[in-house]
């Protein structure tokens, strides 16, 4: 039953991942090319369509694979219980705490923001960078998780 979860949650990060390396490869670098009131509509919308139960179910989904594979390790200690606890420790510190603590207040923020004012620009500007700073390192957390659960696996 440990193997089962493991692949279904390193499936997950995996999932995750390429969703997050898609958004910092290609999806903010073209919101950025065209004006800003026309990326901050996009990115509001993104934000908007992002919560359904397709997504939340595989990044939250993962989430709780994550924890049970944890305990599961820990309760029933082996040679790969260390990978396990990492691949845990990486998806929740590095993918879902950056969530929380970057991404969401900064979403938060641009919704808030008129996209045609030159307020709205600024904001733009920042939040682009910041974003897709913390959006890389939740891929490679997402990925570098999926990898330590595969290496376990192995």
């Amino acid at each position: 039953m440990l193997i089962v979860l493991t692949v279904v949650t390193a499936l997950g990060c995996g999932l995750i991942a390429g969703v997050f390396f898609a958004f910092s490869s290609f999806v903010m670098k073209a919101l950025a090319r065209i004006p800003a009131a026309q990326g901050i509509a996009a990115m509001q919308s993104i934000s908007i369509v992002v919560l359904n139960p397709a997504f939340l179910g595989v990044f939250l989904g993962t989430a709780a694979g994550c924890a049970g594979v944890a305990i599961w390790a820990v309760a029933d200690w082996d040679s790969r219980s260390g990978l396990l606890i990492t691949g845990s420790i990486l998806y929740l510190v590095g993918t879902v705490g950056v969530t929380r603590v970057f991404h969401i207040p900064l979403n938060d923020a641009l919704a808030k923001a008129d996209p045609s004012s030159a307020a709205g620009a600024r904001i733009w500007s920042g939040y682009r960078k910041s974003w897709t700073i913390w959006n890389h390192v939740r891929t490679a957390a997402a990925l570098a998780a999926a990898a330590a659960f595969v290496t376990a696996i192995l």
